[in-house]
């Protein structure tokens, strides 16, 4: 039986990773292995098995290193197009910057996922990216409870609407760096401009504009070399939700 339709996709893989330095020195950080794959390529089977069909990674930092990995992704059934920041503006353009570069190759609305993130049986499901779609919100955003490293927090939810409390209130819990996003969230980024994504989700939270889920899987932020080895460590890798669907083509 086919997959119902998904949305395209965009990973985020432009960063320097200089918290994972030495390792980032002569790989990029999504291509650092993760129980023997590159870590972005569990994005790209979980999106697979999804039912994504058009992926866009944006590219930076050694960027030419990911089409010779990765390729035109008909491996795992999809089609990558690279949004290159170095070759085109000679640096990454942060979070925004680079959703902002990329949305010519994305639809109205598209998943949102951070290259170096690892988030166990998080399925990409179609149908929620169904109702995100038929709705009007700006974002829709996993969040997780706050992690050792950023205890502080991003937002609250209040039913399924994130909140952004004062800075004296708390905050209990983090953007997960996965996401459905509306173009119209990147209406004041200018194409080719540095920007990070932090201050529209602020600015959308406040507005009312934006919806969240609470994810109590399986989530790791990989930005350390020990982080890394302590994923590295535990279990035998990234679960997918459901089998990878052969390609179309070899149907």
């Amino acid at each position: 039986m086919p997959l119902p339709p998904n949305l395209n996709a965009l990973i985020l893989a432009a960063g320097r990773g200089q918290r994972m330095r030495p390792l980032t020195d002569r790989v990029p950080k999504p291509l650092l292995p993760v129980h023997g794959k590159p870590m972005i390529e569990w994005h790209l089977l979980a999106l697979a098995a999804a039912g994504v069909r058009q992926v866009v990674i944006n590219t930076a930092w050694l960027e030419d290193q990911f089409p010779a990995a990765l390729g035109d992704g008909s491996r795992w059934g999809l089609t990558i197009r690279y949004s290159m920041e170095g070759r085109d503006h000679g640096g990454a353009l942060e979070t925004a910057g680079g959703i902002a570069k990329a949305l010519p190759l994305l639809g109205e609305t598209f998943w949102l996922v951070s290259g170096d993130i690892v988030a166990r049986g998080f399925g990409f499901d179609a149908a929620a990216a169904q109702r995100f779609t038929a709705g009007s919100d700006e974002g829709h955003l996993w969040l997780v409870p706050n992690p050792d490293f950023h205890a502080a927090g991003d937002f609250a939810l209040a039913g399924d609407r994130v909140r952004r409390p004062p800075e004296n209130a708390a905050r209990p819990l983090t953007y997960a760096n996965l996401a459905l996003l509306r173009r119209s969230l990147l209406a004041p980024v200018l194409p080719g401009s540095v920007a990070a994504l932090g201050p529209l989700l602020f600015g959308s939270a406040a507005a009312g504009r934006l919806g969240g889920t609470l994810w109590q899987g399986d989530w790791h932020n990989l930005g350390t070399p020990a982080q890394l080895a302590a994923l590295q460590a535990t279990g035998s890798g990234p679960a997918c939700p459901a089998a990878l669907p052969a390609p179309e083509s070899a149907a």
